[in-house]
Protein backbone atom coordinates (compact mmCIF):
# COMPACT_ATOMS: atom_id res chain seq x y z
CA UNK A 1 0.00 0.00 0.00
CA UNK A 2 1.32 3.45 -0.59
CA UNK A 3 0.27 6.76 -0.91
CA UNK A 4 -1.32 6.70 -4.12
CA UNK A 5 -3.80 4.04 -2.88
CA UNK A 6 -5.62 6.96 -0.50
CA UNK A 7 -4.71 9.83 -3.12
CA UNK A 8 -8.28 9.39 -4.18
CA UNK A 9 -10.03 8.93 -0.43
CA UNK A 10 -9.48 11.59 1.92
CA UNK A 11 -10.66 9.19 4.77
CA UNK A 12 -8.04 7.03 3.59
CA UNK A 13 -5.37 9.60 4.08
CA UNK A 14 -6.74 10.52 7.28
CA UNK A 15 -6.61 6.84 8.59
CA UNK A 16 -2.69 6.88 7.09
CA UNK A 17 -1.95 9.73 9.10
CA UNK A 18 -3.48 8.74 11.95
CA UNK A 19 -1.24 5.47 12.14
CA UNK A 20 1.72 7.80 12.13
CA UNK A 21 0.71 9.82 14.77
CA UNK A 22 -0.25 6.67 16.58
CA UNK A 23 3.27 5.16 15.66
CA UNK A 24 5.44 8.26 16.42
CA UNK A 25 3.45 8.50 20.14
CA UNK A 26 4.28 4.89 21.12
CA UNK A 27 8.08 5.31 19.91
CA UNK A 28 7.93 8.47 22.13
CA UNK A 29 6.00 6.32 25.22
CA UNK A 30 9.51 3.86 24.98
CA UNK A 31 11.81 6.01 24.90
CA UNK A 32 10.57 7.77 28.03
CA UNK A 33 10.20 5.01 29.77
CA UNK A 34 14.02 3.68 28.82
CA UNK A 35 16.15 4.19 31.96
CA UNK A 36 18.17 7.76 31.85
CA UNK A 37 21.90 7.13 31.29
CA UNK A 38 22.89 10.77 33.10
CA UNK A 39 23.48 9.37 36.65
CA UNK A 40 25.85 7.33 34.77
CA UNK A 41 28.32 10.38 34.11
CA UNK A 42 30.21 10.85 37.76
CA UNK A 43 32.69 12.90 37.30
CA UNK A 44 36.55 10.98 38.45
CA UNK A 45 37.66 12.44 41.79
CA UNK A 46 41.05 10.23 41.98
CA UNK A 47 42.04 7.70 39.62
CA UNK A 48 44.76 5.52 40.02
CA UNK A 49 46.77 4.25 36.56
CA UNK A 50 46.87 0.52 36.06
CA UNK A 51 50.01 -1.51 36.33
CA UNK A 52 50.83 -2.97 32.78
CA UNK A 53 51.06 -6.59 33.30
CA UNK A 54 54.97 -7.84 32.55
CA UNK A 55 53.49 -10.70 30.25
CA UNK A 56 51.30 -8.20 28.32
CA UNK A 57 54.57 -5.82 27.91
CA UNK A 58 57.01 -8.74 26.48
CA UNK A 59 54.00 -10.43 24.23
CA UNK A 60 53.48 -6.72 22.88
CA UNK A 61 50.00 -6.90 23.80
CA UNK A 62 47.86 -3.64 23.92
CA UNK A 63 44.44 -2.48 23.50
CA UNK A 64 41.46 -1.25 24.80
CA UNK A 65 39.36 -2.63 28.02
CA UNK A 66 35.86 -2.07 28.68
CA UNK A 67 34.60 -2.02 32.30
CA UNK A 68 31.45 -1.16 34.33
CA UNK A 69 31.57 -0.12 37.59
CA UNK A 70 29.32 -0.03 40.37
CA UNK A 71 29.65 3.06 42.47
CA UNK A 72 28.09 4.07 45.97
CA UNK A 73 26.13 7.12 46.84
CA UNK A 74 30.05 8.34 48.28
CA UNK A 75 31.72 7.59 45.43
CA UNK A 76 33.53 4.66 46.15
CA UNK A 77 33.94 1.68 44.02
CA UNK A 78 31.92 -1.11 45.13
CA UNK A 79 32.59 -3.87 41.93
CA UNK A 80 34.33 -3.59 38.98
CA UNK A 81 33.38 -6.44 35.72
CA UNK A 82 34.99 -6.46 32.64
CA UNK A 83 33.06 -5.62 29.41
CA UNK A 84 35.38 -5.97 26.87
CA UNK A 85 39.00 -6.48 26.39
CA UNK A 86 41.96 -8.87 26.49
CA UNK A 87 41.94 -11.13 30.11
CA UNK A 88 45.65 -10.05 30.76
CA UNK A 89 45.23 -6.64 30.49
CA UNK A 90 41.50 -6.82 32.31
CA UNK A 91 42.88 -7.85 35.53
CA UNK A 92 45.15 -4.88 36.24
CA UNK A 93 42.66 -2.36 34.85
CA UNK A 94 39.59 -3.91 37.16
CA UNK A 95 42.35 -3.43 40.20
CA UNK A 96 43.20 0.17 39.00
CA UNK A 97 39.70 1.38 38.97
CA UNK A 98 38.29 -0.69 42.12
CA UNK A 99 40.42 1.83 43.42
CA UNK A 100 39.28 4.87 41.70
CA UNK A 101 36.97 7.85 43.57
CA UNK A 102 33.98 9.39 42.00
CA UNK A 103 32.33 12.18 42.58
CA UNK A 104 29.30 12.26 45.40
CA UNK A 105 25.76 11.16 43.96
CA UNK A 106 22.31 10.73 44.74
CA UNK A 107 22.59 6.84 44.68
CA UNK A 108 24.02 4.04 43.42
CA UNK A 109 25.70 4.19 39.53
CA UNK A 110 27.00 1.92 37.10
CA UNK A 111 29.63 3.97 35.16
CA UNK A 112 31.54 2.83 32.09
CA UNK A 113 35.36 3.08 32.20
CA UNK A 114 37.32 2.36 29.62
CA UNK A 115 41.07 2.11 30.41
CA UNK A 116 43.74 1.86 27.14
CA UNK A 117 47.29 0.18 27.26
CA UNK A 118 49.76 1.27 24.84
CA UNK A 119 53.05 -1.03 24.52
CA UNK A 120 54.92 1.57 24.48
CA UNK A 121 54.04 2.36 28.81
Amino acid sequence: MNLHDFRDSPCGLRRAGMRLFQAAALALLLVMTLPARAADDRAIKSRVPPVYPELARRMKISGIVVLEATVDPEGKVKGVKTVNGNRLLATAAEDAVRQWRFASGSGESTVSVKINFAAAQ
